[in-house]
């Protein structure tokens, strides 16, 4: 299938930077830390994941300038959240429900302004080398015409398909993430599927 072999691309995309040490102390131990006043365990939370939230970013909203910021807004949800955060859940699960929500807001605002054009070096930071300069050039190629597509969806449509074929989640875990019920997560899976096959389709056909 057009769509979702295209997808797959989007999953090699690079994280860009150089990954980070926060220290050896687990999660549980920073967020009790943070609670009793140190101010260092939020810092430490944040180079222990700010590398996994960009990336991630990244491939549920595409190689936009606004990352950098957005990533910001996620950690400013997540320390507004410690307090109430009781640890039912991972932590990770609380940060990447509050990535999806930042991600969904960006692009619902995005929706009602032009896209930006993608430029080589954009590109070229987002495709992991390939063994040849024109293979690596080729799949450059194939990722921005996804985006492209990726763009022309709906947002809820957008961020269901990208954590379906692109995060590989499963459909119960997707509805958690986006606060829909698993037959409307699986609904936005397929129709999102269906639009972006259909928008591939006509790109190949154009002479």
């Amino acid at each position: 299938m057009i769509a979702a072999d295209a997808l797959v691309v989007l999953a090699a995309i690079a994280a860009v930077r150089a990954p980070r040490r926060g220290g050896d102390d687990p999660d549980e131990a920073l967020v009790e830390r943070h609670r009793a006043g140190d101010r260092a365990a939020f810092a430490a939370l944040y180079e222990r994941h700010v590398d996994t939230v960009y990336a991630r970013l990244t491939r549920l909203i595409g190689p936009v300038a606004e990352r950098e910021d957005l990533t910001q807004d996620v950690f400013l949800g997540l320390h507004r959240a410690l307090p109430a955060f009781r640890g039912d859940a991972a932590l990770t699960t609380l940060l990447y429900r509050i990535t999806v929500n930042v991600a969904f807001e960006h692009l619902r605002r995005r929706a009602r302004r032009p896209t930006v054009a993608l430029d080589d070096a954009t590109l070229a930071a987002l495709v992991a080398p390939e063994p040849t300069p024109e293979a690596t050039a080729r799949r450059g190629q194939e990722v921005a015409r996804v985006l492209r597509g990726l763009d022309r969806l709906k947002p809820v449509k957008r961020i269901a398909l990208v954590l379906r074929l692109v995060e590989g989640l499963p459909i119960e875990e997707i509805a958690r993430l986006t606060g829909a019920t698993p037959d409307a997560a699986a609904k936005r899976v397929q129709h999102g599927l269906r639009e972006l096959t259909a928008h591939l389709a006509r790109q190949e056909a154009r002479p």
